[in-house]
């Protein structure tokens, strides 16, 4: 047969060890594997015609290609928020501008009669649950699709644990325990924006771990003042005089909206977030004065951003990965479709594909949140995943 695979949506470390693992077993097993370059777009701006340089988009993948790349970060593969049944006008590739005219338009066909023209007997895509709903929709349309969860964010649905949140939990976790050094050293409220639009496992899972005193999260509205106090009694009781809180870039406060960069939003509808954590840095100063005798305290900003989903992965990254991989290929040799590979209750498996557009996966906040507290709860770990927070809905 001949397997394409591609990757969608954010970077993370774990993509090329996935990559790797899917095409050494393919290829010792006699399969063909094609790479399609910038996710979903690769396969949209295929030109049908030998003659055609396609080397943009797709490439041929050997044990030579790929052996090196699986110790690295990032995807060689490049990757892109294409979604090929949503492509603007002004995006619609040249070759087919005169076919597709409309202000926003479908080119599902195209990809379709792209892997025809190839001859690809089955597709691995990679990502989030923005690619994987692309994946899913060509599983409805016929094609054969088996899917690998990635996202540092771990919200993916029909799995405990995605591709790139161990790293990420991992950095966060390291840099947070970097930063006190100078929190302390000035006496300051030291506060720290992470990744999480509209789940909080990413600033939770670190705060668990000792990360930092607080952690505020997308799932719950906040009161600023309240978070205040908090802070300055948690800088007031630690001998080395700072606290840390982790905000989540999707967190709201009490009675207001997510804080959006600009109006722009991305083939998925997402505006790109920005600034919350400094503007939760700004409250925290003006309202301090309010809980410590009338004076303000400090504060050091520091967004993690890329620096969480860069770098090489670590050891989860490098093996979960070669376990889906591997699943992948098992369940290809079984002539199975339509199905997310996936780690449930320390198991590995399978979930039907559907299940990424079924609900949306976020942090169950009776069970793992303290509102009070604005930190963790967590009093019972049997029978828990791994990363504690994210099992699936049950």
């Amino acid at each position: 047969m001949k397997i394409g695979i591609l990757t969608g949506g954010g970077d993370v470390p774990g993509l090329n060890p996935a990559i790797r693992a899917i095409t050494l077993r393919a290829i010792r097993e006699g399969h063909q594997i094609i790479g399609f370059r910038r996710g979903w777009a690769g396969l949209t701006d295929i030109i049908r015609d030998k003659e055609a340089d396609n080397s943009n988009n797709f490439q041929a993948l050997d044990e030579n290609i790929v052996n090196k790349i699986g110790r690295t970060g990032g995807t060689f593969l490049h990757s892109s928020r294409t979604r090929p049944s949503r492509i603007a006008k002004e995006s619609v590739p040249d070759h087919l501008k005169d076919k597709y005219t409309d202000d926003m338009n479908d080119l599902t066909p195209e990809v379709l009669a792209n892997l025809n023209y190839l001859d690809v007997d089955y597709l691995i895509p990679i990502g989030g649950d923005d690619t994987l709903s692309y994946g899913a929709h060509l599983h409805n349309q016929g094609f054969k699709v088996i899917a690998l969860p990635k996202t540092m964010d771990g919200d993916v649905p029909g799995t405990d644990y995605t591709i790139g949140f161990s790293t990420c939990v991992s950095r966060t976790i390291e840099m947070s325990h970097a930063l006190r050094t100078s929190a302390g050293s000035h006496e300051r409220f030291l506060v720290i924006e992470v990744f999480g639009r509209y789940a909080g496992f990413s600033a939770l899972v670190p705060a668990m771990a000792g990360a930092a005193d607080r952690c505020v999260i997308p799932e719950y509205k906040f009161n600023i003042e309240h978070l205040t106090e908090l802070m300055v009694e948690d800088r007031r009781d630690n001998p080395s005089r700072y606290s840390v809180v982790l905000v989540s870039e999707g967190v709201m406060f009490e009675g207001a909206d997510m804080v959006f960069k600009d109006a722009e939003t991305d083939a998925y509808g997402h505006k790109k977030l920005g600034g919350i954590g400094d503007i939760v840095g700004k409250q925290l100063k003006e309202l301090s004065a309010k809980f410590n005798n009338g004076k303000k305290i400090n504060v050091i900003n520091q967004n993690l951003g890329y620096l969480v989903r860069s770098g090489a992965p670590d050891a989860i990254d490098s093996l979960v990965p070669m376990a889906f991989g591997n699943i992948a290929l098992n369940l290809i040799s079984k002539g199975v479709s339509g199905r997310l590979v996936n780690l449930h209750k320390g198991k590995y498996g399978s979930a039907p594909l559907d299940i990424v557009t079924s609900y949306k996966k976020v942090v169950n906040i009776d069970a793992f949140y303290n509102t009070d507290r604005l930190c963790p709860k967590y009093t019972n770990f049997e029978d828990k995943s791994f990363f504690i927070t994210t099992s699936d809905q049950e």
